[in-house]
């Protein structure tokens, strides 16, 4: 089989791979999300047995029968904004004694027995369609949302109540609203209380926002989709916060929380404190003091983030902290959080060099060595697992594990024989982890293997160095490619971290100009991404290119995560001119340091924000970039959402000197190059506006290109005939811009 043809089955080899780990309070079992073979779809959620060293399968759709196609379209946006490509069971929540797992198929509301082993079974009291139930930490009921309105129903035998239904056109309860689940990575609108009294929900009220229209010309007898599109400098979804008791009957009336929403509308993270399972909900005080609930709010222009608790009788809210920053404050995975010690677990700027800091009751407690501080994990008891990568080599991702009540830190350390060979720990590798009751699952992607080992661990708990206890599968397949050829290096005077993927085949000492290759600039190289990572899966598809006759360089630039604040934030008020400049001198970097590169054809691709800078790079410096392939990009930030957006350039009316900056519709150079732009028709994300304004500019102008419009798909072309094409395509295109041939040997 192909390469391409095999990652767009495989889905970029994810099939098969165990994830979405969730640990028992007592550690001794796990839950995940799993297929059954690197090449079946419909994933099986699974449980692991510590003790026994055995998995069983908990729910098969197959079994089950059913097979999760007829999807309602508020979980096909939900899953567009996860990039969500799988099938089958996608998400689950768990009750606090890990005895009860819900989940949805086709929109039917299924619940599994994580305790006796009984056949997962239907809901029949649920409303159809059941989107993003959340079991309570009872495991008696399931909250869901159908048709906008908030449900309660009883998992053994009881009824479905309302507890809150839509009020007005464009409203709906217990939702992520679209720039949420987009920017913000939160995905869900409902958190249950601790004790499953109440249900805290987001009520939204989309009816402010414009209503944009996407439809398929490839289908004219198709109706056109309406959606409600917050771009840039235009209103926002109004978001409000309720408590609904499940005391009485009928509807719940909210008792609202109060905070200035005119200051802070943006309502970032949401919770309580106290463990409440399966709803989201910050790590437990583990105290017996009555819960609170507690979230993070931010202001429209970003500067301001403020954490708040509030009482759920009275709705009253006090802010108990606020990050500023004169540039903008960042929304940081896994906080707040809190320890059994009642601690506030956060992440903000450090008092010393102004680097973020984990902060545990205001005390800095990490990351050591000046580390650049990524995410909060998890927060077991009194122990915080969170991850950073040590300073200095942005590409590698570790685990730290602090006990916070000894202030002591050690780093995660996988055993060489665990690892899959590869060096212990995060070194040269990327990590990631869960923890709970004392139990690590860690998960390594290296340099030195293919895929994703899982490893589980005890004993993180006792203050020693935790043990190996067992390893969780992974069924994805091995690559049909030969081993990535990668070179890593710091490139120009900025210390860009680059990275050079050659041929296989390629001899890189032999010398004259017929030795020299056609090169390819490959980044995505803007915000909350890194394309230069210790991980072979990073650059499986730039090794098929480099296969077919190409040098790949890929670069992170200015804006792009891992090194410090000031490196992301140096592209405020200009999106454009810092990640292209930071190209050109990593591609020049790479010709003078390697001497194979041919500087005569170079080209760049990339999709999203990589789309972006690839249609930029051969507009505004043809000198340079010789053909480009931009995928999806945003030409326009006039047309992009006002998070992202206005967290970099401000709003159009204020800043129209900033979008024109960052704008691919003007400041072109002379010279005409060859450029392929691909967009799906379906994208709600970067609307196929972007491309259309781009060509029409480009053909008022004179100046040839291509488009190729995608029929149905969205922002991810991962359907497997239209993933698989795509990459035969470019690389045709490429060869046919350049006047290169494929494969050269």
């Amino acid at each position: 089989m192909s390469f391409p043809r095999q990652q767009a089955r495989t889905r970029r080899f994810t099939i098969g791979v165990p994830r979405a780990f969730q640990v028992s309070p007592d550690g001794r079992r796990v839950t995940f999300l799993r297929g059954r073979n690197g090449e079946d779809a419909a994933t099986c959620l699974w449980i692991r047995d510590l003790d026994e060293a055995a998995e069983r399968v908990v729910a098969d759709p197959r079994t089950i029968g059913a097979d999760d196609e007829d999807l309602p379209a508020e979980e096909r946006a939900r899953r567009e904004r996860l990039r969500e490509t799988g099938a089958g069971i996608v998400s689950y929540t768990v009750d606090a004694d890990f005895t009860r797992a819900v989940f949805t198929l086709s929109g039917r509301l299924y619940t599994a027995d994580l305790a006796g082993g009984a056949a997962p079974s239907g809901v029949a009291a649920a409303v159809a369609p059941v989107v993003d139930p959340a079991v309570s930490p009872k495991g008696d009921a399931a909250a869901y949302v159908s048709g906008g309105a908030l449900h309660v129903v009883g998992l053994d035998g009881g009824g479905d109540r309302v507890l809150a239904e839509p009020d007005g056109d464009g409203v709906a309860w217990g939702l992520a609203e679209f720039v949420a689940a987009e920017e913000m990575s939160r995905y869900r609108g409902l958190w249950w209380a601790p004790d499953g009294s109440a249900v805290l929900a987001a009520r939204v009220d989309d009816s402010p926002v414009a209503r944009w229209t996407i439809s398929d010309p490839a289908n004219p007898d198709a109706a056109a989709r309406t959606m409600a599109y917050p771009a840039a400098g235009t209103p926002n979804a109004d978001v409000r916060l309720a408590v609904l008791s499940l005391d009485g009957d009928g509807l719940a009336e909210p008792r609202w929380i109060d905070w200035d929403r005119d200051e802070l509308p943006y309502l970032a993270r949401a919770g309580w404190t106290g463990r409440g399972a399966g709803g989201g909900a910050p790590a437990g005080s583990g105290t017996g003091a009555p819960p609170e609930v507690v979230f993070t709010a931010q202001s429209r222009d970003q500067r301001t983030l403020a954490l708040l608790r509030a009482d759920p009788l009275t709705g009253k809210a006090v802010r108990e902290l606020a990050e500023t920053d004169a540039t903008w404050v960042e929304n940081m995975p896994g906080v707040p959080a809190f320890t059994a010690s009642r601690e506030l677990v956060w992440i903000g700027r450090g008092e010393q060099d102004g680097r973020r800091a984990l902060l545990v009751g205001g005390r800095e407690s990490g990351p050591p060595g000046g580390a650049y501080l990524r995410a909060v994990a998890d927060v077991d008891g009194d122990r915080v697992l969170y991850s950073a990568s040590p300073a200095g080599r942005p590409g590698e991702v570790g685990l730290w594990l602090l006990d916070t009540a000894t202030g002591q830190t050690s780093a995660v350390e996988v055993p060489h024989e665990a690892s899959g060979g590869g060096r212990p720990g995060g070194e040269g590798a990327v990590l990631s982890g869960r923890l709970g009751g004392g139990t690590l699952v860690v998960q390594r992607r290296g340099m030195d293997a293919d895929g994703v080992r899982t490893v589980l661990m005890r004993g993180a708990e006792s203050g020693g160095a935790p043990v190996v206890a067992g390893a969780v599968e992974s069924f994805a397949p091995a690559p049909d490619l030969p081993v990535p050829n990668v070179r890593f290096w710091s490139a120009g005077e900025r210390g860009v971290p680059s990275a050079l993927v050659l041929p296989s085949w390629y001899d890189p000492d032999a010398e004259g100009t017929a030795a020299r290759l056609p090169v390819l600039m490959d980044p995505y190289g803007g915000p909350h991404a890194q394309r230069v990572l210790r991980t072979r899966s990073a650059y499986l598809t730039s090794q098929w290119f480099a296969d077919q006759g190409f040098a790949v360089v890929i670069a992170d630039g200015r804006g792009t995560p891992g090194i410090s604040v000031e490196w992301e934030q140096a592209v405020h008020g200009d999106l454009a001119g810092p990640v292209l400049e930071d190209q050109v001198a990593a591609l020049h970097d790479a010709a003078a340091r390697f001497g194979c590169l041919d500087l005569d054809r170079v080209a760049i691709r990339g999709w999203s924000f990589g789309g972006y800078l690839a249609s930029l790079a051969v507009l505004r410096r043809p000198e340079v970039f010789h053909a480009a392939v931009a995928g999806a990009p945003v030409t326009d930030f006039s047309l992009y959402d006002t998070h992202y957006t206005e967290r970099y350039l401000g709003t159009p009316q204020g800043r129209p000197e900033a979008y024109a900056r960052s704008s691919v519709l003007e400041g072109w150079a002379g010279q005409n190059r060859p450029l392929m732009l691909i967009h799906g028709l379906a994208d709600d994300n970067v609307v196929f506006a972007h491309t259309q304004r781009l060509s029409s500019a480009l053909l008022a102008a004179g100046r040839a290109h291509t488009v190729l419009p995608l029929s149905g798909i969205t922002h991810m072309a991962s359907e497997e005939t239209t993933a698989e094409n795509l990459l035969l395509l470019q690389v045709e295109f490429l060869h046919r811009s350049l006047g290169s041939g494929p494969n050269p040997r």
